[in-house]
C-alpha cells in the first residue's frame, strides 16, 4: 500500500518511516514537507494513507484536504490544535498527537488496517466542524486552474450561489469553491451578511442601500456591484448596522 508523509519536521517524517518498518506491505512513495506539494503528491501517486501534519507553512492540513478532491484515509499528526481533537475522534482515521510512541503508532494503523477504505464523507464533516476555527476563519484556499490561490476574508468583495459552488468575488476576480453558502454563512461571521439565498456581502463595502420591488431592496457596495436585498435579508443587514 502506499504512503505520502506530509510533515514540515524532518524528525517528525523520520519517526514515521522508522514505525513504517514494522509494516513491510506499506510503500512511502512520497515525503513532502509543506501542503502545496502534499496535494501534488496525493494527485501523482493516489496514496491509500496519509500522513499529515496540521501546522504547516504556506497552507495547513485542513486548507489541503480541501483541495484533494477524493481525499485517501488520513492519520493526524499534530503537536497542538486542541480545537480539533472533537472533531478528530469523530471524523478522522486516527490522530497523533507528537511526540507521540510507537505503541500509539501502532494503534492507529491498527485502527487504519481494519477499516482500509477512506471514508470521504467523515472528512468532509471533519473539514465542516473545524471551519469556523480561528486557524481557518482568516483566509480562503481554493485551486484556480493548476494553482493554489489564498484569499485572505477582509480582500471578499462578496460572495454568489453558483451550483454546487460558491463564486468568491475579489478585486482580483471571482474565483469557485465547492462549498455551500450555509457553509460560508456559518464560517464568515464578521462584517458579512447573507442578504439574499444567493449572496453574502462585505458590510465593510456597503454605500447605499435603495428600495426595490415590493419588500426587496438594492444594496450597493462601493466597487460598483449591485446585488439584492431580500425581505428577510433587509432585516438581517439592518439588524447588523444599527438602522
Amino acid at each position: 500500500m502506499k504512503v505520502v508523509i506530509i510533515d514540515d519536521e524532518p524528525l517528525a517524517r523520520m519517526m514515521v518511516k522508522e514505525y513504517l518498518q514494522a509494516y513491510p506491505d506499506m510503500d512511502v512513495v512520497q515525503e513532502c514537507n509543506d501542503g502545496f506539494a502534499g496535494v501534488k503528491a496525493i494527485q501523482q501517486y493516489q496514496p491509500n494513507l496519509v500522513f499529515l501534519d496540521i501546522q504547516m507553512p504556506k497552507i495547513n492540513g485542513f486548507e489541503m484536504l480541501e483541495l484533494i478532491e477524493n481525499p485517501p484515509a488520513i492519520i493526524f499528526a499534530t503537536a497542538f490544535e486542541e480545537f480539533a481533537i472533537k472533531a478528530f475522534e469523530t471524523h478522522a482515521v486516527d490522530y497523533l498527537l507528537k511526540p507521540f510512541s510507537k505503541e500509539r503508532f501502532n494503534k492507529a494503523m491498527q485502527k487504519f488496517l481494519q477499516e482500509q477504505k477512506p471514508k470521504p464523507e467523515q472528512t468532509q464533516a471533519l473539514l465542516e466542524s473545524v471551519s469556523t476555527s480561528p486557524i481557518q476563519a482568516s483566509r480562503i484556499v481554493l485551486k484556480d486552474g493548476g494553482k493554489i490561490k489564498i484569499i485572505p476574508i477582509p480582500s471578499i468583495h462578496y460572495l454568489e450561489a453558483a451550483d454546487d459552488y460558491v463564486k468568491i468575488h475579489t478585486q482580483e476576480g471571482a474565483f469557485l469553491k465547492k462549498k455551500t453558502m450555509q457553509h460560508f454563512e456559518d464560517a464568515l461571521q464578521q462584517n458579512f451578511v447573507r442578504v439574499h439565498r444567493s449572496y453574502i456581502i462585505n458590510t465593510q463595502l456597503i454605500t447605499r442601500i435603495d428600495p426595490y420591488e415590493k419588500d426587496s431592496h438594492l444594496v450597493l457596495l462601493s466597487t460598483g456591484a449591485r446585488l439584492p436585498v431580500s425581505k428577510a435579508g433587509y432585516i438581517k443587514l439592518k439588524e447588523v448596522l444599527g438602522i
